[in-house]
């Protein structure tokens, strides 16, 4: 199967994008002539759905307020072999579309990310571009380096990666959480350079440097304890442990000199910690073998899907 023969879907989720959204539309037909431009409408108040409509893009609508419920909504309606998501505020380069959908036939990957290189400085703020990479280095040290920039909303997916992802995020967590699927089945991936250019005049971020960099944190936080529950409940375990024995040992010495136990509601609560300890460890180690049937489950619904590979491949 050539390129050309493939079915490309470019995937715009939209909200109040009327000043960028016919740009990206244009772009991305001139860059990838033969995909098919879908824009989802998230409740704009301008005329985005409009616009995009004029510019000749199929435009659906999702309600529920998000751009995780957005992507849910595409992934489930829209049937391509070939999945291109960027946003609609024309910040992402379209002519990098094609480089990166032949990295993902040509290494038979997954998923390939674009990794932002702003050609000026309004592009990129300071903010974002600080927690992007804090978030960058938790997200790599709890599961594994493979990525340089989870946020950006700009990648490519095979048929069998959008059609076995279960979607769980509501907002911008959700580029989050596609790393993290990623990572956790241990998925090949990659990431190019492409340029990040400022919005055009009239567009408006609605991102929000603490509000959603919190919410991302969050995410994270919860897919820890989730995919990693015998580490998470393991430290848990272990801080209980620590404040049990730090409140035990004035205790403990007191009885080897004198034979009693003043006080004794610190040691109340001192064997209380030390059995909370205990059953967050085996909380640990029974949904640590639960993740794992989950991961198994995960991987089986992967591979149900038929790969894709170009002519030859």
């Amino acid at each position: 199967m050539t390129s050309a023969q493939l079915r490309i879907a470019v995937l715009v989720p939209c909200y109040n994008e009327e000043a960028a959204v016919a740009t990206v539309i244009a772009d991305f037909r001139r860059a990838v002539p033969s995909a098919e431009i879908y824009v989802y409408d998230n409740n704009s108040r301008d005329r985005t759905a409009a616009v995009a409509r004029e510019a000749g893009a199929i435009v659906r609508t999702e309600r529920r307020q998000g751009k995780g419920h957005v992507v849910r909504r595409m992934f489930a309606d829209v049937e391509a072999d070939v999945y291109v998501l960027v946003d609609g505020d024309a910040t992402y380069d379209a002519p990098s579309a094609p480089r990166m959908i032949d990295r993902l036939l040509d290494d038979h990957l997954d998923m390939v990310v674009g990794l932002r290189v702003d050609q000026v400085q309004a592009a990129y703020r300071l903010g974002h571009r600080t927690g992007n990479r804090m978030l960058t280095g938790f997200l790599s040290s709890t599961f594994g380096h493979a990525f340089k920039d989870i946020l950006s909303g700009y990648r490519v997916f095979s048929r069998r990666f959008v059609k076995s992802f279960p979607v769980l995020s509501d907002g911008f967590e959700i580029e989050t959480e596609l790393a993290v699927y990623a990572l956790e089945l241990s998925l090949p991936v990659a990431e190019i350079e492409t340029p990040y250019y400022a919005r055009p005049e009239g567009s408006f971020s609605k991102l929000n440097t603490w509000r959603d960099g919190f919410r991302i944190l969050g995410t994270m936080l919860k897919l820890y304890r989730s995919e990693r529950p015998l580490r998470f409940f393991t430290v848990i375990g272990i801080l209980l442990a620590l404040a049990s024995v730090i409140l035990a040992i004035p205790i403990v010495i007191t009885f080897i000199e004198t034979g009693l136990v003043p006080r004794l509601p610190t040691a109340v609560l001192s064997m209380g910690l030390m059995i909370m300890a205990l059953l967050s460890a085996s909380s640990g180690l029974v949904l640590d073998t639960v993740t794992r049937g989950r991961r198994e489950m995960k991987m089986l619904a992967y591979l149900s899907q038929p790969s894709l590979k170009r002519d030859g491949g």
